[in-house]
């Protein structure tokens, strides 16, 4: 089996509007939320990305298409610099199975908890194009459907942060992660 690079990509382009501020900046244990993720898949992947905001990989087509978006443009900058998979997770990622990668492959698969971390071959990226021009929903398990990747229970459930109070359930169980 030959190894595949995997390009990682830490979806941050969320107008955090239930939270209430920017919660790539939120912190847990000292460590805000994007370092966090950063760290999960530089641990994983051959590369690390951030799509939705600066500097980093623009949504693509444009931004406001939620995760797609920037999984699109993840999957477009990856192609082009010879990856042949993206791992994906949300800002808010963090205590991800360690073998995330390993969970999820053969790709294209998501996890079924939280469909926004997902690893997707590039030759995907054509499907989610199309998608995109088409769909003004921007489902990511519509996605999932039309490329026929596999939803995968991952050992470990993934924390979805999306207010103050999901903050402070993180920090609990988190315990200086």
């Amino acid at each position: 089996m030959i190894a595949q690079r995997i390009m990682g990509v830490v979806l941050a382009g969320g107008q955090s509007r239930r939270f209430g501020s920017d919660k790539a900046l939120a912190e847990i244990a000292g460590r805000p939320l994007m370092a966090r993720a950063i760290a999960s898949l530089e641990r994983q992947c051959d590369a690390v990305i951030v799509a939705g905001r600066e500097p980093g990989v623009a949504d693509r087509p444009q931004a406001g298409m939620g995760p797609l978006g920037g999984l699109n443009g993840a999957l477009h900058h990856a192609a082009a610099h010879g990856f042949d998979a993206v791992l994906a997770i949300p800002v808010d990622g963090f205590d991800l199975p360690a073998d995330l990668v390993g969970e999820l492959s053969p790709g294209p698969a998501y996890a079924i908890d939280a469909p926004v971390i997902g690893l997707w071959p590039v030759a995907v990226r054509a499907t989610l194009d199309a998608l995109l021009a088409e769909d003004t929903m921007h489902s990511m398990r519509a996605f999932a459907l039309r490329t026929g990747a596999r939803g995968v229970h991952l050992s470990r459930k993934p924390f979805n942060i999306n207010t103050l109070g999901d903050l402070i359930a993180a920090k609990d169980h988190a315990h200086g992660l």
